[in-house]
């Protein structure tokens, strides 16, 4: 272990609650170092926290342990979870979907169920309603400070057996390609794609070439535009459209300078729709 501690939130930082947290790992350990993943996942969006731990995890050393609190169902018979990924960062978490994209992209080794008789703060009392303070962040600085070993977080439980969203997959048909806009580039108001830059290419694509791209919501068409793929932002005029691939090797859309999510009213999820087609 290397005393690594990385918590993720739906609560945001305008009360004490993420507070709480660094205090009770700092309780258990005075020298844990404790960051930030981000504590601003729209509420009870289980799918986005998903999908920060799939953007963040891998790039972080063997070891490191995360705290993922999106948790709609706190206090219900939902499980709590601890598991060891296929690069040997541990991740601590609701059952509860969370895990959805680290298990299909990046692959979970082993899930253990957190047994909250000797994994959970002293002295909290009857509350079931704080399961982050309480067992999360405990039961995480005691595995990032070595206090307890993986195997002592709880029983076993099968990979198999844990919580996943439902995951729609890109695909070609007679040269068009379509896709889902899975997530927001939120402070720049980009489309993140779960296209991936391989299947993307094999619409024979390259730099400087211009695609149709047509964004749907269930049936209804949102845009439809002519635009270049792009190696970068620069490639392209200020406020013109582009494609390009992002900093996860999947394709995005972005305006170069704007937010296209802003200026055509786009949001996320499995009724998103993105249709690519070489001109």
């Amino acid at each position: 272990m290397n005393n690594n501690l990385v918590l993720q939130t739906d609560f945001g930082i305008s009360d004490g609650a993420v507070s709480a947290m660094y205090g009770v790992a700092i309780g258990v350990n005075p020298a844990i170092r404790i960051f930030d993943l981000t504590h601003d996942i729209p509420q009870y969006h289980i799918w986005e926290g998903s999908y920060r731990l799939y953007q963040t995890v891998s790039y972080w050393p063997a070891g490191t342990v995360f705290v993922s609190v999106v948790d709609p169902g706190v206090g219900s018979e939902r499980r709590s979870i601890a598991v060891k990924t296929a690069l040997g960062q541990f991740i601590i978490t609701p059952d509860n979907g969370t895990l959805t994209h680290l298990k299909k992209c990046m692959g979970i080794a082993e899930a253990r169920i957190i047994d909250e008789t000797i994994n959970r703060l002293p002295r909290s009392g009857e509350s079931y309603t704080f399961h982050g303070r309480d067992v999360y962040a405990f039961t995480g600085a005691r595995l990032a400070s070595n206090l307890i070993p993986f195997e002592q977080v709880g029983p076993e439980v099968p990979v198999d057996s844990l919580i996943e969203l439902p995951m729609a997959e890109p695909s070609i048909t007679n040269q068009v390609l379509t896709g889902h806009i899975d997530i927001l580039d939120i402070r720049f108001g980009n489309l993140w794609t779960n296209i991936d830059r391989v299947l993307f290419k094999d619409l024979s694509a390259g730099y400087g070439d211009s695609f149709e791209v047509t964004i749907e919501n269930d049936t209804r068409q949102v845009y439809k535009n002519i635009m270049t793929f792009g190696r970068t932002f620069a490639d392209i005029h200020l406020g013109e459209p582009l494609l390009y691939v992002n900093s996860l090797d999947k394709i995005g859309v972005a305006l170069n300078q704007g937010s296209f999510a802003k200026a055509y009213h786009i949001e996320t999820g499995a009724s998103w729709k993105i249709i690519i087609r070489k001109l």
